[in-house]
């Protein structure tokens, strides 16, 4: 799909509007190397936003243009220090590590399967998933978690991937009123609440902590 059509940009400046967000960002790519990834702007509402390298934005522009063709908006956080675990993603926000959604990905049957867990579970998979899925899923690579997902280990999102995979929530996570996914990188993430997540992403609940 090209890139206008998904983003829609219109430019003017040092900046670039995305038209779903109404937001201007950075053109990052007219900085200077040195300057690439410390450029503190405040561009988008409510949000500290860091002008980060291309390299690093991909992944969150590919989440962002799953998001737009689903028609969900997510008001996405981007700290340059990353979030690349739980607990990193809990100190930056502020919140309980169990207010976390992570998505770890495991090899299954006929695809990759996506547990979003709380970030204060582990994830029994020789047992619980087992259960849940009738067969014992095996450890994903790095180069299948991105194969498959479309997205690098610490900024797969709970949903948007770009290829068809099953979805596990912990149920542990419906008891908090926000919860924090990853945006498509280590260093972005964004609040949702349990319910829209569960619908979102087609996931069936299930006991999965260790």
């Amino acid at each position: 799909m090209p890139r206008d059509s998904v983003m829609n940009i219109a430019q003017g400046g040092d900046c670039i509007r995305v038209q779903w967000t109404g937001a201007w960002l950075p053109r990052c790519r007219s900085l200077p190397r040195h300057d690439m990834g410390h450029r503190v702007l405040n561009g988008l509402p409510n949000h500290q936003v860091v002008c980060p390298s291309w390299s690093r934005v991909d992944g969150h522009e590919l989440w962002l243009s799953e998001c737009h063709r689903i028609g969900f908006s997510p008001e996405a956080r981007l700290y340059e220090q990353g979030t690349r675990t739980s607990q990193d993603a809990a100190d930056q926000l502020g919140c309980d590590v169990a207010h976390i959604a992570k998505s770890i990905v495991f090899v299954g049957e006929e695809g990759a399967v996506v547990v979003i867990a709380s970030g204060a579970n582990r994830v029994d998979r020789k047992r619980k998933l087992k259960r849940a899925l009738g067969y014992k899923p095996g450890m994903a690579t790095p180069e299948y978690v991105l194969e498959s997902t479309g997205y690098q280990i610490g900024g797969v999102p709970p949903f948007g991937h770009t290829r068809d995979v099953s979805v596990l929530m912990d149920e542990d996570l419906m008891q908090y009123e926000t919860i924090w996914g990853a945006g498509g990188t280590a260093q972005t993430v964004f609040p949702i609440s349990p319910a829209e997540l569960l619908e979102i992403s087609g996931a069936a609940l299930a006991d999965v902590r260790q």
